[in-house]
């Protein structure tokens, strides 16, 4: 009797010892430093939810007069930090929007990042055009720009970005 030679699915040879030495076995390490900034009132609602769940490095602001590249941020007790200071050692920005009153804060933190060399991201939130010059502040600088009427969004887009 003669047994028909055995072939091993992609998965079970994927699995196999002989490939295990092909494996990356230790785990992705987050970005070593997030930003999180909200430009209105309602985007820092959101923000002070995200800021709730626990995150690796994430340090989230609100900001009301950044302009020109220059202002401060508020950390969410409201201490208020110098922009320069918060984008010092920084990696990836997160801006939320659901309004155009941030505008100015938008455009002025997009060009200091991309003076610098830090990851922009863009979330509008919002069911309509409210925060149409937000988005148009941000199109130059933001890597991603995510038009969502979801919040849950903002949640997947840090969690993919690492933060």
């Amino acid at each position: 009797m003669t047994t028909a030679p055995m072939y091993l699915s992609e998965s079970a040879r994927a699995a196999s010892a002989s490939e295990s030495r092909f494996r990356i076995d230790v785990p992705i390490a987050p970005a070593r430093s997030a930003r999180v900034v909200a430009l209105d009132e309602r985007a820092a609602s959101v923000v002070r939810r995200l800021a709730e769940r626990s995150w690796a490095h994430a340090r989230f602001y609100t900001s009301h007069e950044v302009r020109d590249g220059d202002g401060l941020l508020h950390e969410l007790d409201g201490a208020a930090v110098p922009l320069d200071e918060v984008l010092a050692g920084t990696d990836v920005v997160v801006v939320l929007a659901t309004e155009d009153r941030g505008r100015a804060a938008a455009a002025a933190i997009g060009r200091i990042c991309g003076r610098r060399g830090i990851t922009t991201a863009g979330v509008i939130l919002g069911d309509g055009f409210e925060a149409d010059d937000a988005v148009a502040a941000l199109r130059p600088y933001a890597r991603v720009l995510l038009l969502s009427a979801d919040e849950g969004d903002a949640f997947e887009l840090l969690v993919a970005l690492r933060v």
